[in-house]
């Protein structure tokens, strides 16, 4: 039945799919409890939108509400096509009572799932899936969480999934036992260190995200947390620009990437996990967005402009961005679509 407002907030269980969700309907201006699970999308504005109760007109995104049913029938089918070690975790992540009483979201384990979906499920599966490229020489994927569903905790799932897969099999090309995880700010770098599997209180232990007899194969992966400022640089122009008696050029692609990696200086085929990576577009440094300051520009440009830099020297096999908000700043209007 319709009503004018919404009675309760909470209708589905956080442990499980949801089964059911509010519509508004414009043209009634009233809410239907609906079976069946929101599509993926967002709102744009009407011309009615400073109106108190219209919220706009919602958009779907169609490659999400693609993929969502694919991975829910491959999960049913046991999860086809992974690696014995990927399956191990898979069930340990879902065992009833290895959780019985800290249980992982459904949405924990769905952004976790759909990325080992897209690297290790058939490829019959995925046919028609065509994700887009951001424009890098590298594959940028966005796992889009919201605020407080435990997105550290996913950062984790991912990092022992790759780590313990390269460490167990050398040679697939598919996984990464090095991994460079980008904060945007210092005080996030320090909540990140516990991704650090060596960390007193790394999460794979606390939340035990890893079995206890596979504890020490991950520690022979490593993991480098780094604030974003880390992968800053100065252009030749810059400095040329600059007074002081100085007079050194912009480092080399060799140079700055032994500064930015640290530990990692010697890696190949690194794993990027970008935190809050809507901070970081790929745009042209001289770009003139509404709205946007053109220091804002330059960060988001030297953060993947550094991605960028790594990759020429060392090799990037997968960046994924971990973010309640993907959307680029384009100075678009609100009635815009995306």
């Amino acid at each position: 039945m319709a009503q004018a407002t919404i009675d309760r907030l909470i209708i589905n269980s956080p442990y499980e799919q949801p089964a059911r969700y509010w519509k508004y309907e414009r043209e009634t201006r009233l809410f239907d409890l609906t079976a069946g699970r929101r599509p993926a999308g967002y709102v744009v504005a009407s011309g009615n939108s400073k109106a108190f109760d219209d919220p706009g007109i919602f958009v779907e995104i169609p490659l999400v509400n693609r993929i969502r049913p694919r991975v829910e029938a491959w999960r049913e089918a046991g999860y086809p096509g992974v690696s014995g070690i990927t399956k191990r975790l898979l069930e340990h992540w879902t065992d009833p009572e290895e959780f019985e009483t800290r249980r992982f979201f459904f949405c924990q384990l769905e952004a976790v799932e759909t990325l080992i979906w897209l690297a290790e499920a058939p490829a019959a599966d995925k046919v028609g899936i065509d994700i887009p490229s951001d424009g890098g020489a590298f594959q940028r994927l966005c796992a889009k969480m919201a605020t407080g569903s435990g997105k550290t905790i996913v950062m984790g799932m991912v990092i022992a999934w790759h780590v313990l897969n390269k460490v167990t099999y050398p040679q697939d090309t598919r996984f990464a036992a090095h991994v460079l995880v980008i904060a945007p700010g210092l005080t996030v770098k320090s909540r990140l260190a516990v991704l650090d599997p060596s960390h007193p209180e790394n999460y794979y232990e606390a939340f035990r995200i890893v079995p206890s007899s596979l504890l020490d194969k991950l520690r022979q992966g490593k993991v480098v947390v780094r604030n974003w400022h880390a992968l800053n640089w100065e252009t030749e122009e810059k400095i040329a620009k600059k007074r002081s008696v100085d007079k050194r050029g912009a480092k080399s692609d060799e140079a700055y990437v032994r500064d930015v990696l640290g530990d990692l200086a010697n890696a190949r085929s690194i794993l990027v996990i970008n935190d809050e990576a809507h901070h970081a577009w790929r745009v042209p440094s001289e770009s003139k967005i509404k709205g946007i300051t053109k220091n804002e520009i330059e960060e988001a440009t030297k953060w993947v402009g550094g991605f960028d830099r790594i990759n020429t020297a060392r090799g990037i096999l997968t960046c994924y961005d971990i973010s309640a908000t993907l959307f680029a700043q384009s100075g678009k209007k609100n009635t815009d679509e995306g």
